[in-house]
């Protein structure tokens, strides 16, 4: 059915946002090339995206509402509908499924009684918001959960339904790499490129986990590279001192530790 109109913001928070959506505006030679940040920023505003929010980038870019629409609807980062301060991923690709991805996400959801998709999706207090997440990149620390997109690694279901509980209580929640956590309104910002004016969080963010950095050693030749792939039956090829030595049980790779 036809929708109405979307509702306009009220006058003052349209003039709070439209100084904010002019900043990042000028970031870009191309104002249309704003329209991602802007969405953070609508979405810092009332912890989603909503119909107002799309016409607001809309009217300050120049577009179609459909063209903002089609931007909105396809990044997953955007919420299309009011949802928890704190949005808990699980991610369920392959690694992290085999690792125990999946029955993290099964403890969680059964401990929290939210369901798979749409508003059953966050707790009725509105605290959190649960939801299957892609890969992302941290399959060295699987299984993985994040919270407002800061990594918890190497989860099982008991500390997984120990953080949760600790969100809704209100109690500090460390993550395992990267800055304190924020509220969701309060990533968005930040998301938007504003900067991040809480004491200590930009330092606090850190690197890489020292098991993701094993390939570049390898890469920059600071470690030897161990053989990964046992020779072929009746192979004349000779073994280098490069060679890992094989367990016999496990050819396919090398019985040192990785990176040794």
């Amino acid at each position: 059915m036809p929708q109405l109109p979307a509702p306009a913001y009220p006058a003052e928070v349209r003039a709070r946002l439209e100084a904010d959506a002019k900043e990042v505006i000028a970031r870009y030679p191309d104002s249309r090339s704003a329209l991602l940040p802007l969405l953070h920023l609508v979405q810092s505003e009332e912890g989603y995206v909503s119909r107002t929010g799309m016409a607001f980038c809309a009217e300050l870019l120049g577009l179609t509402t459909a063209e903002v629409t089609a931007v909105a609807t396809f990044y997953t980062m955007y919420r299309r509908r009011p949802s928890g301060d704190y949005q808990v991923g699980v991610c369920t690709n392959t690694l992290c499924a085999v690792m125990g991805g999946d029955a993290i996400f099964d403890r969680l959801k059964e401990h929290l009684g939210v369901g798979n998709d749409g508003p059953d999706m966050t707790t009725e207090d509105g605290k959190v918001t649960l939801e299957h997440i892609e890969c992302n990149a941290a399959c060295d620390f699987a299984p993985v959960v994040m919270v407002n997109w800061e990594f918890f690694d190497n989860q099982t279901p008991e500390s997984a339904t120990r953080l949760v509980d600790d969100l809704i209580a209100g109690r500090t929640v460390e993550p395992t790499r990267g800055a304190p956590l924020c509220s969701y309104k309060e990533t968005s910002r930040i998301l938007a490129g504003f900067p991040d004016e809480r004491p200590g969080a930009v330092e606090a963010s850190g690197g890489a986990g020292p098991a993701s950095l094993i390939g570049l050693r390898l890469a920059r030749g600071e470690e030897p590279h161990p053989r990964v792939v046992a020779p072929r039956a009746g192979s004349t090829r000779e073994s280098g001192p490069a060679d890992a030595p094989q367990d016999p049980d496990h050819a396919a790779g090398p019985t040192a530790e990785e990176g040794e």
